[in-house]
C-alpha cells in the first residue's frame, strides 16, 4: 500500500520501511477486538449525531457499514491489511471505502489511544462473563460430588504425611472454597474493568461538546473515566486481572497436583474419564492423567504475563506509549488459558470415580487417630503435652506390634495411663473421628452436608 493510502500519512514523505511496517503492526492479534471495535464506533457515530457533529443521514450510512463490516469478518471475508496496523484503521479504511466521507468523519473527538482502551474493557468485561459461567459449573460439580461423597473417609495430610482422617467431601470443599474466593476477586475486577475511556482522545481530552455519559449508557459501561490522561494510559485494570487469574491458576494447579498423585498406583484414590486421559507410545498399560497435568503447567504461563505486564508498565511516563501494544497477546493468552482450564475441569470432575476402600485403607495409616487419642486423654483430665507424651508411646507400641492404635488391647494402653478406659475405642475408630468434628468448618458428614448446602446458595447469589 503506498504512503499516501494510510491514514495518518499526510506528515511523512517517505514511506515506512517494510521491516519497521511489519514490526509496529499489531493487526495479526488485535483483530480479535474487532467486534468490540465496531460496537464502540457505533456508540461513538451515534453520540456524534447526538451533538450534532454527524447527521442522521451519515449516521445511519456509518451505522450499516460497521455492520456490514462486522458481517464480512464474521464470514472471514474481511481483507486485513498489515499495512493499515491495526484492528482499528483496518475497519476505518473499509468504512470509507463503503460509506464514502461520512466514513472520514467517524473519527472526529477520539483518538486510537481510547478507542484501544474501550476495545480492550468491553471485550474483558465479556471474557469475565465467560470465565465467571466456568467457574461455577466446575464448583457446582465439586458441590455434587462432596454431597455423594460426604461420607467417605480418607487421609488428611500435612506435609504430604497422614495427619487424620478427614471425609472426601470436606476435601473438595476446600476446593470450592479457593474458587469461591477467586469468584469474589473476578466479581470485583469487573467493576473496576467496566469503567469507559472513550472521549479522553489521545490524551486531554476533545473541544468538541461530546456526552461521554450517553455513550457510556450505550456501551453499558458504569461510568466514564474520570481523567483523559489515565483513561488512555492505565492498564492496571488488566493487571488485576492477570494477578486474578493468575491465583486461579495456582489453585487450579494445587487441585491437579492432587489429581496427579490420586491417580497413580501409590495412591489409587481415583479414577479419571478415559475421555480426559491418554496412553503411552511404548507402555500399552498406562493411563496418563494428561489434563490435571496440562491445566499444572499452564499454571506457568499466566504467572509469567503477569511479569510480563508489571515490567511493561513500570516506567512508562502519561499518558499513552508504543509499549502498550505489548499489552494485548500475554491478556489474551491468559483469558484463552483460563477459560480452557475452567472448562477442561468443569466437564472432567463429573466423571471422577473415588476408590472409598483405598482411601479408608489409607486413612488406617499413618495413626491418624493418635491426635483423637490425646484429645480423649485431655477429656478425661490429662494435661495436653502430658498426653502427647502418652500418645506418642502408644505409637511406639503399635509401631513395635504392627498393628493400629485401635487394634491395641485395652490392657496395654490402660498400662500407659490408667484414665483410658473400654470407651477409648470409640474415637479410635476412623468414623468415631470424623464424626467428632462436628462443628461449623468441620469434617464431620453431617457439617459437610450443611455445608454443601450453605455452598449453592452462595453460589447462586449475586456478588
Amino acid at each position: 500500500m503506498a504512503e499516501k493510502e494510510k491514514l495518518w500519512g499526510g506528515r511523512f514523505t517517505q514511506p515506512t520501511d517494510q521491516f519497521v511496517e511489519a514490526f509496529t503492526a499489531s493487526v495479526q492479534f488485535d483483530k480479535r477486538l474487532a467486534p468490540y471495535d465496531i460496537q464502540g464506533s457505533i456508540a461513538h457515530a451515534r453520540m456524534l449525531r447526538k451533538i450534532g457533529v454527524l447527521t442522521a443521514a451519515e449516521c445511519e450510512a456509518i451505522v450499516s457499514g460497521l455492520e456490514r463490516i462486522g458481517a464480512e469478518i464474521q464470514s472471514g471475508r474481511f481483507p486485513w491489511s498489515v499495512a493499515l496496523e491495526d484492528v482499528h484503521m483496518n475497519i476505518e479504511a473499509r468504512l470509507t471505502e463503503l460509506v464514502g466521507e461520512a466514513g472520514k468523519k467517524l473519527h472526529t473527538a477520539r483518538s486510537r489511544n481510547d478507542q484501544v482502551a474501550t476495545d480492550i474493557r468491553l471485550w474483558l468485561r465479556d471474557e469475565l462473563g465467560h470465565i465467571l459461567s466456568e467457574l461455577h459449573r466446575l464448583q457446582s460439580a465439586l458441590l455434587d460430588l462432596a454431597w455423594q461423597e460426604a461420607e467417605t473417609i480418607m487421609p488428611g495430610f500435612t506435609h504430604l504425611q497422614v495427619a487424620q482422617p478427614v471425609t472426601f467431601g470436606h476435601h473438595l470443599l476446600a476446593w470450592f472454597e479457593m474458587l469461591q474466593r477467586d469468584r469474589e476477586r473476578f466479581t470485583d475486577c469487573r467493576r473496576r474493568v467496566n469503567v469507559m475511556p472513550l472521549g479522553a482522545a489521545a490524551l486531554a481530552g476533545t473541544p468538541f461538546p461530546i456526552d461521554r455519559f450517553y455513550t457510556a449508557q450505550l456501551l453499558g459501561f458504569d461510568t466514564p473515566a474520570a481523567n483523559s490522561l489515565d483513561a488512555v494510559s492505565d492498564r492496571d485494570f488488566a493487571i488485576e486481572f492477570t494477578g486474578c487469574a493468575a491465583l486461579l491458576m495456582m489453585h487450579l494447579s494445587r487441585f491437579a497436583e492432587e489429581l496427579v498423585l490420586w491417580t497413580s498406583a501409590q495412591f489409587g484414590f481415583i479414577e479419571l474419564p478415559d475421555a480426559f486421559c491418554t496412553g503411552s507410545s511404548i507402555m500399552p498399560q498406562k493411563k496418563n492423567p494428561d489434563v490435571p497435568e496440562l491445566v499444572r503447567g499452564k499454571s506457568g504461563r499466566v504467572f509469567g504475563h503477569l511479569m510480563g505486564l508489571l515490567t511493561l508498565m513500570k516506567s512508562q511516563p502519561l499518558a499513552y506509549n508504543k509499549d502498550n501494544q505489548e499489552d494485548k497477546e500475554p491478556l489474551f493468552d491468559t483469558v484463552d488459558t483460563v477459560v480452557n482450564s475452567l472448562r477442561a475441569f468443569a466437564d472432567m470432575m463429573p466423571h471422577v470415580s473415588p476408590d472409598r476402600d483405598r482411601m479408608r485403607q489409607a486413612a488406617r495409616q499413618g495413626y491418624a487417630t493418635a491426635t483423637d487419642l490425646a484429645d480423649y486423654l485431655v477429656r478425661k483430665g490429662v494435661a495436653f503435652r502430658d498426653a502427647h507424651e502418652i500418645v506418642g508411646k502408644a505409637v511406639q507400641l503399635a509401631l513395635s506390634r504392627q498393628c493400629d492404635l485401635a487394634d491395641l488391647p485395652l490392657e496395654r494402653l490402660q498400662a500407659l495411663c490408667g484414665r483410658i478406659d473400654e470407651d477409648v475405642y470409640e474415637v479410635l475408630t476412623l468414623e468415631g473421628s470424623v464424626a467428632a468434628r462436628n462443628h461449623f468448618g468441620g469434617t464431620a458428614p453431617e457439617q459437610v452436608r450443611k455445608a454443601v448446602e450453605q455452598a449453592r446458595t452462595r453460589l447462586e447469589q449475586v456478588i
